[in-house]
């Protein structure tokens, strides 16, 4: 299986998150734990470029918000 590659870039009014098959399927991993009942209101993580996204990404939070 390929590694995990994801990008996110943007503008204003505009981001971009691109992603090969693998990091897509991280990314899904990622918001499907976040939907986890057992979790808390406001649980959250960070993605930083260079980290766990290509580098020259902008950061990405991932967070829950139970009162959307």
């Amino acid at each position: 299986m390929d590694e995990s590659r994801i990008k996110v870039y943007g503008s204003t009014g505009e981001i971009t998150i691109a992603a090969n098959a693998t990091g897509l399927r991280d990314l899904a991993e990622r918001l499907l734990g976040l939907a986890d009942p057992e979790l808390r209101d406001g649980y959250h993580e960070h993605l930083e470029g260079g980290i766990n996204l290509e580098d020259g990404s902008i950061s990405l939070i991932l967070a829950r918000d139970d009162k959307l």
